[in-house]
């Protein structure tokens, strides 16, 4: 079970996707934070603004208006204050060409979208899992997609 309070900044353009991610960790026997952006100029300046906390992580989808997931990532792993912030693309693609890209763009960790809610929350929390383990090294490439069939979701009840 993940103990600490993590925050958590969402970048997706896509308001249905949002709210089934909300939904999926309110559901997990975690302690976050939910901060929600719709483009990438939005995540820029919410990273950047003086005296804002830094999330522990932030869930980066690659299709958005304005600024795409690309873009962004390449800004955040370019910006000495935002280098080691953990990003995870979150994303409906699973392109092997985006996967290699974002992966040598220095992303943590990758998730293609699962269509099913109950494998949402698996990948959700095998995230939050894997980042409290090991928050400042990168995956080898053999583990860098999130699948979330390696996970069992604690029941919330357990002490």
């Amino acid at each position: 079970m993940i103990s600490k309070n993590i925050h958590i900044l969402l970048a997706d353009d896509d308001l249905t996707d949002c709210l089934l991610f909300q939904e999926a960790l309110e559901e997990l026997p975690v302690t976050a934070t939910l901060t929600i952006v719709h483009n990438g100029d939005q995540v820029t300046k919410l990273l950047t603004k003086k005296g804002n906390k830094l999330p522990d992580v932030l869930f980066l989808d690659i299709n958005m208006p304005r600024k795409n997931g690309f873009a962004t990532l390449g800004e955040i792993k370019r910006t000495k204050k935002l280098e080691e912030l953990p990003v995870i693309i979150f994303s409906t693609s699973n392109e092997l060409e985006a996967v290699k890209r974002v992966y040598s763009d220095a992303a943590h960790y990758y998730i293609c979208k699962p269509a099913n809610f109950l494998q949402l929350k698996k990948v959700i929390y095998e995230a939050l899992s894997l980042l409290t383990k090991q928050k400042k090294s990168m995956p080898l490439k053999e583990n860098f997609m999130i699948t979330g069939n390696s996970i069992l979701i604690p029941d919330s009840n357990e002490n």
